[in-house]
């Protein structure tokens, strides 16, 4: 396989990843297209390679930026704005945990906080006790994913975990 068509095949089953992980296809597209490219790329030369619109891109592009994934380059004498990827395998991945912690584990933990605190009815019925016990369950397994993502973000500068992951 030559370096083009690993790259098409890479961009590809990113996109594709990325779907399943809950992420714009495009999105994924781009970043993938931006991880394989070593030099910074123009919004229409992503546009071109992709096949996608100015509006789609410019949308995604400014996504991945936020997620501080990708950055913006200016080049001397040149009005376009370039863009680059993180290429650092470890601050990707730790960027990708932090946001998703941010968008989806705090407010999910937060939202059960709030359930517990409005004792759920009251009622002393089964299925009040099941739900009880489904969100104190829920709280307990977030609690500790949250811990674990903690830990994952502190753990390249954890000296026990580089002598775990050896």
């Amino acid at each position: 396989m030559n370096n083009q068509d690993a790259k098409i095949e890479f961009i590809h089953t990113w996109g594709i990843l990325g779907s399943q992980w809950g992420i714009n296809r495009s999105m994924a597209q781009i970043h993938a297209l931006l991880l394989m490219t070593k030099n910074a790329m123009s919004t229409e030369e992503i546009m071109g390679e992709l096949q996608l619109s100015r509006g789609n891109a410019n949308m995604n592009i400014r996504d991945l930026m936020n997620w501080n994934l990708i950055y913006k380059q200016i080049k001397a004498g040149d009005r376009k704005e370039y863009f680059i990827a993180e290429h650092d395998i470890w601050t990707i991945a730790t960027r990708v945990v932090s946001e998703r912690k941010r968008r989806e584990l705090i407010p999910a933990i937060e939202l059960l906080d709030r359930i517990k605190k409005d004792e759920l009815g009251g009622e002393k019925d089964a299925e009040s006790a099941h739900i009880k016990d489904m969100v104190n369950n829920l709280g307990d397994f977030l609690n500790k994913m949250d811990k674990l993502t903690e830990f994952m973000l502190k753990a390249e500068q954890s000296l026990l975990f580089k002598l775990i992951v050896k």
